[in-house]
């Protein structure tokens, strides 16, 4: 066998799991087309976890969910995976393709470009702080370059992990 199957009771905690990570995974590719490296790379990744965790949670989802199998382990393969949609898609989009160019070109759906937009009216609903998912969000739809994007999160001031 090259698989287990675990089961959860936690139905809302791993379908929002499994949205979430795609607009993280997207960002992680942006973070690889732009160069940043591994550091930076993990960090982005682990914040959105934070990110994924605090939205979830909001929405219903079980805290302990967002660290299991469908939520830290589906995050992982989604983000560093080169068979990734959402990685491939944001690593080009970092390497400075055009997003309508990529979105006319892609041949299968790239889900964190539709959840981020909903994820967004999630986010102002319910005053969550997210700026992973709000850059992204500015560079899908507002036209927000990603340098930019990822420079104004890693310039952001500086706090304690846990807050």
């Amino acid at each position: 066998p090259h698989f287990r199957v675990y089961t959860s009771r936690d139905r809302l905690g791993v379908e929002y799991g499994g949205a979430l990570k795609n607009v993280i995974a997207l960002a992680a590719g942006v973070c690889a087309g732009l160069g940043l490296g591994y550091n930076s790379n993990a960090a982005l990744v682990t914040r959105g976890m934070a990110e994924m965790r605090r939205i979830g949670i909001y929405l219903g989802g079980h805290v302990d969910t967002f660290s299991g199998l469908s939520g830290l382990g589906d995050l992982m393969v989604t983000c560093f995976s080169s068979l990734s949609r959402n990685r491939s898609f944001g690593e080009r989009l970092g390497a400075g393709a055009d997003l309508e160019a990529l979105l006319r070109e892609s041949v299968s759906v790239v889900e964190g470009y539709h959840a981020v937009r909903s994820v967004a009216a999630i986010i102002d609903k319910g005053k969550l702080e997210a700026p992973i998912h709000q850059e992204v969000y500015a560079m899908l739809y507002q036209g927000k370059p990603a340098r930019q994007a990822m420079g104004d999160l890693l310039s952001r001031e500086a706090r304690k992990e846990d807050d």
